[in-house]
C-alpha cells in the first residue's frame, strides 16, 4: 500500500491489528518514552496516544518497532527497490532476466519530486511549545524531535535535487533557547548538511532550513538512509513510498506538502549554544555541547496532525529496524563499492560504530604458502573511509577462503572463528589520535579517539577453552573469573581511578598470567565492572566491550612488545572495559515513571496483555 500520509498508515496498521490507542492522558515528560520502550521490548504494535498532556496534537510511536512491521509498511514498494539496488550493483543482471526487472520502471518513474502550489501541511500554524514536548531520559537537557526530516540545500547549487534530508535531533527548548524563537540543530560530523552550512558560511549568508515531522513513512525512512553523497534522500522517499515526493516553495523554504508537520528556519552564521543532555543509541547520554541554532520562522501543520517519535537508548530500540533494513536494502552494494568485500555489519548491540564485522577475499597472492592478511587490510581501510561504515571504532575483518561457512550476522560464531585464528603478534592495526563518532565519549576529547583493525587470515591456531582454568592465580585486586563463550574471559576489577593506575595494575595482571599455559585457550580477556553481567548474554558483551574501551589506550596484552612501531603481544590480548570517569553515564529510567507504567499493565490498565 503506497501512504500518502501517516495516518493512512495509523489507520493501516489499526485495520491489520498491529496499532493499540492509548485515551488516556499521558504525560510527554518521560511516561510516554517509558511506554514505548516497554511495547518495543514486548514486542508490542505501535502506540496512538490519543490525549498527550499540555498539546492538542496526537501522537505515534513504535511504527517501527519490529523489522516485520517496517516491511509490511513498504510491503507495496520494497521488492522493487531491491531490484533497483540490485541493478545498480550489477547492470548486467537487467540483460540477463529483463522481463523480472521490468517493474522497476515504475519504481523509477515515483523518484522525480512533484512541486505543488498547495499542500495538506498548510491547514494551519502552531508555534513550538504547542507540539509534544517529549523528554525520553531524566538527564535529557529538554523536548527533542526524535524522528525529524531535516531539509537543506546546497548554498552553491540550489534546488531540491542538491538537497540533503537528514535525521539529525532536534532540542525544541530547554538551556539557553528562547521560547518559540530558537531551537539547537544537533548534526554530528561527516553530514551533509555540514557541507551545506561549510558553504552558507563561504557566501556569508544564513542557512535555510526546514524540518519536516510525519507524511508518508518512506519519508522518515529515507532521512536515515545512508545515500552517496549527490544523491538527494528526496529520490529515495518517492522510490520506497511509491508516491513522488511533494513539495512547495514558500516563504523562502521548501515545504514537504505531505507532512504533519513543518518549521521553518535559518542558521545563523557564528551561533551556537549548548544543546543537551540527551539519552542516545549508544546507550549513554550525549553531553551538552554547542551545535548551531535554528532561528525559527513558522510552525505549519495539517488537519488532525500526528506526532511522530521514537525513543532510543541501550540498542534494541525502535531505531534497530532502521539499521536492520537499510543494511537487507544496500548489501549488494558492498562488494561493488568496496572491491573485494563480502559483506560487512555495524552490530546494532554495540551501538552500531563502535563495532564492525566484515568478511573480505585474498586475492592477491594465491601462489603463497605463507598466509598472512594482505587484501583484507586493503578491504578494511577502505571501510574506515567509506561513508557511515568509516564510523567503526573495532573493525574485525576475516578471509572468506578460510570458513566459507562465516556469516558477518552470526555474532558469536564470528567471534569464534576470529580467537581461533587470531595471530596477536601481527593481527592488530591501529590508527591512534584520529576523529571517531560525536557520540563515543571513551576517547581523549570530544570527536577524538583511536580505532583499531583486527584482520585475521589463516588455519586454526589454537582451540578455544569454555571452563575457567583450575590452575588460573589472579592478583588481589582482580577476581570473580567468568566465561563469556568459548575463548572470552571477563574478570572483575576495581573501579577505574585513572590510566596511570590502570597500567600499573594490569602491568602486575600480566606478569601474573605469563606463565598460565591453560590461557592460550582465552586469547581475550575483558576486566570488567561486573564480570557476572558482561558474561551473562552476548549483547551484555558486545554492548559494554565495545562502548566502554578507547583501543590505543585500553588495550593491553601479555607479554606485550612495541616493534618498528607495531604493537603485539606474546598472551592473552586484555581490553579494560570499565567505565571511566570521563565517559558519558549510562541511561537509567526513573523508577517513579517505571511504577506508573507497571499500573498501566495491570487488568483494566490500556497496556493490560501487551506489556
Amino acid at each position: 500500500m503506497n501512504y500518502k500520509s501517516l495516518r493512512e498508515c495509523v489507520n493501516d496498521l489499526e485495520r491489520h491489528g498491529q496499532l493499540v490507542r492509548i485515551k488516556k492522558e499521558v504525560n510527554p515528560y518521560l511516561e510516554m518514552a517509558e511506554i514505548q520502550r516497554r511495547v518495543f521490548q514486548a514486542k508490542g504494535p505501535a502506540i496512538l496516544f490519543e490525549n498527550v498532556k499540555d498539546s492538542p496534537f496526537t501522537a505515534v510511536s513504535n511504527l517501527f518497532g519490529t523489522i516485520d512491521r517496517t516491511r509490511f509498511i513498504f510491503r507495496s514498494t520494497l521488492k522493487r527497490v531491491k531490484k533497483l539496488i540490485k541493478i545498480k550493483a550489477d547492470p548486467s543482471v537487467l540483460m540477463k532476466n529483463p522481463f523480472r526487472y521490468f517493474d522497476t520502471i515504475f519504481t523509477l518513474a515515483k523518484t522525480l519530486p512533484q512541486k505543488n502550489r498547495n499542500g495538506s501541511v498548510f491547514y494551519a500554524k502552531t508555534s513550538i511549545d504547542k507540539l509534544p514536548q517529549i523528554y525520553s531520559w531524566p538527564e535529557d537537557g529538554g523536548p527533542f524531535i526524535l524522528l525529524p526530516q531535516v531539509y537543506s540545500e546546497d548554498p552553491l547549487k540550489p534546488g531540491i535535487l542538491n538537497s540533503n534530508l537528514g535525521m539529525y535531533r532536534i532540542q525544541m527548548a530547554g538551556n539557553n533557547y528562547k521560547q518559540n524563537e530558537e531551537i539547537g540543530l544537533h548534526y554530528q560530523i561527516r553530514r551533509d548538511i555540514g557541507i551545506h552550512h561549510t558553504n552558507a558560511l563561504k557566501k556569508g549568508e544564513p542557512l535555510r532550513v526546514s524540518i519536516f515531522v510525519g507524511g508518508p513513512p518512506s519519508h522518515t525512512f529515507a532521512a536515515v538512509m545512508p545515500l552517496p553523497e549527490g544523491i538527494p534522500e528526496v529520490l529515495f522517499a518517492g522510490a520506497l513510498g511509491g508516491r513522488r515526493f511533494r513539495y512547495s516553495r514558500r516563504e523562502g523554504h521548501i515545504f514537504s506538502t505531505d507532512a504533519d508537520f513543518c518549521i521553518t528556519g535559518t542558521i545563523i552564521p557564528g551561533k551556537t549554544k549548548p544543546e543537551g543532555p540527551f539519552g542516545d543509541h549508544l546507550g549513554y547520554y550525549s553531553l551538552k555541547h554547542p551545535y548551531p541554532v535554528l532561528k525559527v520562522d513558522s510552525v505549519y501543520h495539517r488537519r488532525n496532525a500526528i506526532w511522530p517519535f521514537t525513543v532510543v537508548g541501550r540498542p534494541p530500540q525502535e531505531d534497530t529496524s532502521f539499521g536492520s533494513l537499510i543494511q537487507e536494502i544496500v548489501e549488494p552494494m558492498a562488494p561493488v563499492e568496496i572491491p573485494g568485500l563480502k559483506s560487512m555489519h555495524a552490530v546494532d548491540a554495540a551501538g552500531v560504530h563502535p563495532l564492525m564485522l566484515a568478511i573480505g577475499k585474498e586475492r592477491f597472492a594465491p601462489y603463497e604458502k605463507y598466509e598472512r592478511p594482505q587484501e583484507i587490510l586493503k578491504i578494511a581501510n577502505a571501510i574506515l573511509g567509506y561513508g557511515h561504515p568509516s564510523f567503526a571504532k573495532y573493525l574485525f575483518i576475516a578471509a572468506e577462503e578460510d570458513n566459507l561457512k562465516l556469516n558477518v550476522h552470526d555474532i558469536e560464531y564470528f567471534f569464534r572463528h576470529i580467537l581461533e585464528r587470531i595471530d596477536l603478534r601481527r593481527d592488530l592495526h591501529f590508527q591512534t589520535m584520529t576523529t571517531v563518532d560525536s557520540l563515543d565519549y571513551t576517547g581523549t576529547a570530544f570527536n577524538e579517539g583511536s580505532k583499531v583493525i583486527v584482520a585475521v587470515r589463516g588455519a586454526r591456531r589454537r582451540t578455544l577453552m569454555d571452563k575457567v582454568p583450575a590452575t588460573l592465580s589472579l592478583t588481589s585486586i582482580f577476581k570473580d573469573p567468568r566465561v563469556v563463550f568459548n575463548g572470552i574471559l571477563a574478570l572483575k576489577a576495581p573501579p577505574f581511578k585513572n590510566y596511570k593506575t590502570a597500567a600499573v595494575e594490569i602491568d602486575r595482571l600480566c606478569k601474573k598470567l605469563a606463565n598460565v599455559k591453560e590461557l592460550k585457550g582465552f586469547p581475550l580477556i575483558l576486566l570488567a565492572d561486573d564480570s557476572q553481567f558482561i558474561s551473562k548474554n552476548i549483547n551484555n558483551f558486545l554492548w559494554i566491550t565495545f562502548t566502554r574501551s578507547n583501543p590505543s589506550h585500553d588495550i593491553y596484552g601479555i607479554k606485550s612488545f612495541i616493534e618498528n612501531k607495531h604493537w603485539g603481544c606474546d598472551g592473552s590480548l586484555i581490553i579494560d572495559v570499565r567505565l571511566k570517569s570521563h565517559h558519558a553515564p549510562p541511561l537509567i529510567e526513573d523508577p517513579k515513571v517505571t511504577k506508573a507504567v507497571d499500573e498501566l499493565a495491570k487488568p483494566g490498565g490500556c497496556l493490560h496483555g501487551i506489556i
